[in-house]
């Protein structure tokens, strides 16, 4: 017995074994308190602030490049209904391209179908389309005309006109959005646009549309720029 315990106590400790018999639960106390107090290197609070930063910017710096490098293209709604055109603040708008039933007669809207393996004129949730438009001579200095829709297409075209532009779109709920349907109205404008709807059905017996200005870059996307509501024009 007396040879086994001298034998223990002259073999040497391993590393972890040493280290534990000679740092105390007081030593882990001040260690951890004192790393706790360390203040965090500069770069640790500025990235997660450049970050949120970056992605606050990135919805108004899209819209500044879209209206700077966009074409000007001119889109007419459907005719719209005065007591429900407004709602609230905001103003809602649906336009000739966005129903299925005038895109699907124009070309490419069969291959559109097959590609996204739809069933019928129907198209699966989700899917991309880009209209080609084509401006229209306007005359005199009233409305201008609505671009004319020539084709549709799961790709954007690589090879337009001058006088064309592709609008991008997303099929959502039987209808396609293009980012253009949806606009905040300022309080001092909304009678206004409402008056004008009005006198506008009075004069020609049916519902009135409206016609949108907007700015498409050449990925496709848009920003609005104003509208015509009779002959009257409110910048967005």
């Amino acid at each position: 017995m007396t040879n086994s315990s001298s034998e223990s106590k002259n073999k040497p400790l391993s590393p972890e074994a040493e280290f534990s018999s000679k740092v105390t639960f007081r030593d882990y106390l001040i260690a951890s308190e004192q790393k706790s107090n360390k203040s965090l290197p500069f770069w640790r609070l500025l990235a997660p602030l450049a970050l949120q930063t970056g992605l606050i910017m990135a919805v108004p710096a899209q819209a500044v490049y879209t209206d700077v490098t966009g074409k000007t293209v001119i889109l007419q709604t459907v005719p719209v209904d005065p007591n429900n055109v407004l709602n609230g603040n905001t103003l809602a708008l649906d336009y000739n391209i966005s129903r299925t039933s005038n895109l699907s007669r124009l070309p490419g809207w069969q291959t559109l179908v097959s590609k996204g393996r739809g069933s019928g004129r129907r198209l699966p949730e989700g899917t991309n389309i880009y209209v080609t438009l084509q401006e229209q001579l306007s005359t005199g200095r009233g409305v201008p005309r609505a671009w004319r829709p020539l084709r549709v297409s799961s790709d954007r075209p690589t090879t337009l006109r001058a006088n064309q532009a592709a609008l991008k779109g997303v099929y959502q709920d039987g209808s396609v959005n293009y980012g253009l349907e949806t606009y905040y109205i300022p309080e001092n404008q909304r009678q206004q646009i409402r008056s004008d709807l009005q006198t506008q059905r009075a004069r020609r017996g049916q519902v009135p549309p409206i016609v949108v200005k907007a700015k498409v870059d050449p990925q496709g996307k848009a920003v609005p720029v104003s509208m015509w509501v009779r002959d009257r024009n409110y910048r967005f």
